[in-house]
């Protein structure tokens, strides 16, 4: 079984969000700025680069994105100053990680599964660079038999490379594998295409794109998982 990570087994969103204002009222307490203003021009520079992310972007360095869409969230607001744009992004960083928890049951699930014989994979479209440190801190180095970053593969979600090859890492076939994920372009097209079975949790209900195959199962909470799959 393959699994996504952020939005899937945590609330990457909330995190992200919560941390993003912190740092917006930091910025607001010293300049004088609109912090709901620049939080929200963060929050859309965020969003849009990962929605556009491509196999190009995985050789730049996080830190230097993370800079730079702190500095055009500064410029909405009036502050076109590079250097409060890099510690904007190291104190992001700091806070981060803060609120980084895991849904409730998601480690228990794992388990589980584990306990039922499966090779568990996690897949992921992240940076290296942030996301070793993250799932050690949201206690996931030994839940999976294998992690799979995408700057480290050298692939991302949909491509349906990344998920051949994580089942041939696992030992398996992507007919006998299943993917679970939140995020139905990358995650449940990109395991259609590679021929897994296909998982999505969609805990806010959203409805399958126009002419989109649907998934095999969708599921509103991760502890619905296991009787999602097949018997």
């Amino acid at each position: 079984m393959l699994f996504d990570l952020d939005d899937t087994l945590h609330d990457d969103t909330a995190a992200f969000v919560q941390a993003a204002r912190r740092v917006a009222d930091d910025v607001a307490r010293t300049y004088g700025v609109e912090a709901e203003a620049l939080a929200r021009a963060y929050v859309s520079a965020a969003e849009s680069f990962w929605v556009n992310l491509t196999d190009r972007d995985l050789a730049v360095p996080l830190v230097s994105v993370r800079s730079r869409m702190w500095l055009q969230a500064l410029q909405r607001v009036g502050l076109d100053r590079p250097e409060l744009a890099d510690r904007a992004a190291a104190d992001y960083n700091r806070y981060r990680k803060e609120y980084l928890t895991l849904f409730p049951g998601a480690l228990e699930l794992l388990g589980s599964l584990r306990a039922r014989g499966l090779k568990l994979g996690l897949i992921t479209n992240g940076f290296a660079e942030t996301h070793r440190e993250k799932i050690t801190l949201l206690r996931l180095d030994d839940a999976f038999d294998e992690i799979f970053i995408a700057d480290e593969v050298g692939l991302m979600k949909p491509d349906r490379r990344i998920f051949e090859h994580a089942c041939r890492r696992l030992g398996t076939s992507p007919e006998r594998a299943a993917m679970v994920g939140d995020r139905f372009d990358r995650d449940v097209r990109g395991g259609q295409a590679a021929g897994l079975y296909t998982v999505w949790f969609n805990p806010h209900g959203h409805r399958v794109p126009e002419g989109a195959l649907p998934p095999d199962a969708v599921v509103a909470g991760i502890a619905a998982v296991p009787a999602a799959l097949p018997p």
